[in-house]
């Protein structure tokens, strides 16, 4: 998982460049928009990978990690106010989480919206680097572990390789989240296979 924080003096440093969420952006344009971001603005990502999620997991739900990346990337940046995409049903809620997560020295407002990449270019710019971080993740583990596919559980191609690794292994490999509801759902369909077969 890859959280981005990108800042920036005034949203007008990012008008001319054509930053938009980049669900709606192909990846030869996130390619070409990331170097002009990071030109333009400071960045700074949190990469968690899947040891990480599943040992913060023991802890605390996958909202609450994902809010501490947040804040930890907001920390880096020390801004006065920052914008954040809210992955809690409340918005409020998720704001408050993220600013008790904050370093106690940094006194910065927190503005958590639903699809806050789609609203404010700073966050659809922090979404681009967010993405592009991963992407290139995914392509360096691929060359390791063969076709992956992108690590979604919608991509067929990942649902594939987990099936017959987990098939193969008994056991997810290591780049895949055991606390991971696909892997989970995986698992329980190998087991009432095998229950089916007596």
């Amino acid at each position: 998982m890859v959280i981005a924080a990108v800042a920036v003096s005034s949203e007008s440093v990012l008008d001319d460049c054509g930053v938009k969420d980049s669900k709606v952006l192909s990846p030869k344009e996130r390619e070409r928009l990331f170097p002009q971001i990071q030109e333009r603005c400071r960045v700074a990502t949190i990469c968690l990978d899947a040891q990480d999620i599943d040992a913060a997991r023991q802890e605390m739900t996958m909202n609450a990690v994902v809010a501490r990346a947040h804040a930890q990337a907001i920390d880096k940046l020390a801004p006065t106010i920052a914008y954040v995409d809210a992955c809690d049903v409340n918005a409020p809620r998720y704001a408050e989480t993220v600013k008790t997560l904050l370093d106690s020295t940094l006194d910065c407002r927190i503005v958590a919206e639903h699809h806050a990449d789609q609203t404010f270019r700073v966050v659809s710019a922090a979404s681009i680097v967010a993405k592009v971080t991963r992407d290139r993740a995914i392509d360096t583990l691929a060359e390791q572990y063969g076709e992956i596919g992108s690590g979604y559980p919608s991509d067929p191609i990942t649902i594939r390789y987990l099936t017959s690794y987990i098939a193969e292994h008994q056991s997810p490999p290591l780049i895949a989240r055991k606390s991971w509801k696909t892997v989970s759902a995986l698992f329980a369909k190998k087991s009432q296979k095998k229950l089916l077969d007596f």
